[in-house]
């Protein structure tokens, strides 16, 4: 996956914006365009390394393929997951842990200023903060499809997954070296404990194996001791 958020086409972002925000219930005389220019404008920040409109970008494809796949009779509310991709890391500093709380606020109320109904707007905040957790109930089918579509990236071809490590790491670079491995071994730890990576059909037939595969790589290696006296 790309995380050069300079390669990322925000022409084709901003339309898919603008056509997604209409389709959801936008008011016919609100102007999309701003709200585009600043959720862009947040998401190119320079804090961010692996948090870019790359993600964004590449979150928005997984759930094209997610939902190409969903059961009919099951689908998710797809315009609601689609506006929680764009918000899910709308507010992002590595150093704070309330980012996804702040992205859920800031959702609840951008959106109704652009007339998206309560229910909607609820419903993406919702969405918006399950990637807290990444932890969907049973039958929450657009959690599924959100969660495994931020995590697809673990499922990443080795270069891509390693490019998508070093970013992690780059977003982190006020933080030692020790204190990094450990709390990174920590996470991959906590995600090779989940019974399961990813909910829906899709993710676990085709991205399951491979995550967990990178997953225990990055780990052997962070967690890797050299030889005595080194």
């Amino acid at each position: 996956m790309d995380t050069d958020p300079a390669r990322t086409d925000t022409a084709h972002l901003r339309a898919r914006w603008n056509a997604t925000v209409t389709a959801a219930g936008a008011a016919a005389d609100r102007d999309p365009a701003p709200y585009a220019d600043r959720l862009l404008a947040a998401w190119a920040e320079p804090q961010r390394r692996y948090h870019t409109t790359a993600h964004l970008a590449d979150v928005l494809a997984r759930i094209d393929v997610l939902s190409e796949h969903a059961p009919e009779h099951d689908a998710p509310d797809r315009l609601a997951v689609e506006l929680a991709a764009w918000f899910h890391d709308a507010v992002y500093r590595p150093d704070r842990s309330e980012n996804e709380e702040r992205s859920a606020a800031l959702a609840e109320r951008a959106l109704p200023e652009l007339g998206i109904d309560a229910a909607r707007t609820a419903e993406v905040a919702r969405l918006v903060r399950l990637t807290v957790t990444h932890d969907p109930a049973p039958g929450d089918t657009a959690g599924e499809v959100l969660c495994d579509a931020d995590l697809a990236v673990l499922a990443g071809a080795p270069d891509a997954y390693a490019a998508y490590a070093a970013a992690v790491r780059a977003e982190y670079g006020f933080v030692p070296d020790d204190a990094f491995r450990a709390g990174r071994a920590a996470v991959l730890r906590q995600l090779l404990d989940l019974p399961r990576l990813f909910r829906t059909p899709y993710g676990a037939a085709h991205w399951e194996a491979t995550a967990r595969a990178n997953l225990a790589a990055e780990l052997a290696e962070l967690t890797q001791t050299g030889p005595p006296g080194m």
